[in-house]
């Protein structure tokens, strides 16, 4: 007969979040800008292929927009890099 031994693991869960409060209000409101940029970024485009549209090169589409993107993404990068513990140790 072989000889099982019973594994036990002395580990205990925490049911802590891997980030705090801030860093998920700032991760949604990068992903609102970003979805505010894509949204900016929709349309403009004709029906008839054989119709051209100018308005496809507007400044909303192709200044604004991408840039709106560009700045959510940098917003997302904060949100991970953010630190929520700082600022309450500083408190107490």
């Amino acid at each position: 007969m072989e000889n099982k031994k019973k594994i036990t693991n002395n580990f205990k869960f925490k049911g802590d979040f891997v980030f705090g409060k801030k860093n998920y209000i700032m991760m949604g409101i990068g992903l609102a800008v970003i979805a505010l940029g894509f949204t900016l970024m929709a349309g403009g485009g004709s029906d008839d292929p054989n119709v051209f549209n100018p308005e496809i090169y507007s400044f909303r589409r192709i200044r604004l927009a991408p840039t709106l993107v560009l700045i959510g993404f940098g917003i997302e990068v904060y949100a991970i890099l953010l630190n929520p513990d700082s600022s309450e140790n500083s408190k107490k």
